[in-house]
C-alpha cells in the first residue's frame, strides 16, 4: 500500500452507484473523484491511511514539556513498535517511549515519541531536530470506516457533476437542495473517531 493512496476502488464505487462494470464511459471521471474524495478525508482527519513500503527516515522537532519533565516529538502515524532515533549530533537515542501507550492494544498507531530527562542522550540544538526511522510509517490497513466515508464522498461528488451551479432537484417540486462545497456531513461523522489533532508548526 502506498502513502496517501485512494481508499476505494473504481469497482467498489461503480457497484455502489449501480454502474455496470462494462460501462467505461465515466471511468476516468470516477478515478478523479476517488482521489479527490480520498484527499478530502485526509484533510478532514489531518492524517492519511496508507503506508510506506519499507523503512524511511523522517525528521521531527522535539519540544520540552515542563509539566511532564520530558521531550516530546509529534511524529507521523506508525504501527512500528520500535523506531531508530538520533539527535542533531547524530547520537542514537535508545531510551524513549512511543505514545499513546495503549495504541497497539486498540489497533491505533503511535503518534508521539517521548524522551525522558534522565536519558543519556537527549535532543540538542539546533532546533532540537530528531532523525527518526520507522518501518513502516502509516497504517497497515485502511479502516473500514474510512473506506465507507470515501465512498459516501464519491457519491456526493458524482451527484455534484449534474449540478454545475451547486443546486440539485426541482424548485417546482419542492425538492431543491443546495450542494455546498464541503465534506458530506455523514462523512464527517464517519471519520470523527480518526481525526488527529493539528501538529505544532
Amino acid at each position: 500500500m502506498a502513502w496517501a493512496p485512494d481508499y476505494v476502488t473504481r469497482a467498489e464505487v461503480k457497484a455502489q452507484l449501480g454502474i455496470d462494470t462494462l460501462d467505461t464511459e465515466d471511468d476516468a471521471l470516477i478515478d478523479i473523484m476517488i482521489t479527490t474524495a480520498s484527499r478530502a478525508v485526509d484533510t478532514e482527519t489531518n492524517r492519511q491511511f496508507g503506508s510506506t513500503s519499507g523503512a524511511e527516515v523522517r525528521y521531527y522537532r522535539a519540544e520540552w514539556r515542563d509539566e511532564r519533565g520530558v521531550w516530546v516529538a509529534v511524529i507521523d502515524d506508525t504501527f512500528a513498535s520500535t523506531v531508530t532515533i538520533a539527535n542533531g549530533d547524530g547520537d542514537a537515542i535508545t531510551d524513549y517511549q512511543l505514545e499513546p501507550r495503549n495504541a497497539a492494544a486498540i489497533g491505533r498507531p503511535y503518534e508521539r515519541l517521548v524522551v525522558g530527562r534522565d536519558s543519556s542522550v537527549v535532543p540538542v540544538w539546533a532546533d532540537y531536530e530528531l532523525t527518526v526511522t520507522a518501518n513502516p510509517w502509516g497504517w497497515t490497513a485502511t479502516p473500514a470506516a474510512i473506506k465507507g466515508a470515501t465512498r459516501l464522498q464519491v457519491n456526493r461528488l458524482f451527484a455534484r457533476r449534474e449540478s454545475p451551479y451547486g443546486v440539485a432537484g426541482s424548485p417546482d417540486l419542492g425538492s431543491e437542495i443546495r450542494l455546498l462545497a464541503k465534506l458530506d456531513p455523514d462523512v464527517a461523522v464517519a471519520v470523527a473517531g480518526y481525526v488527529r489533532a493539528r501538529r505544532p508548526a
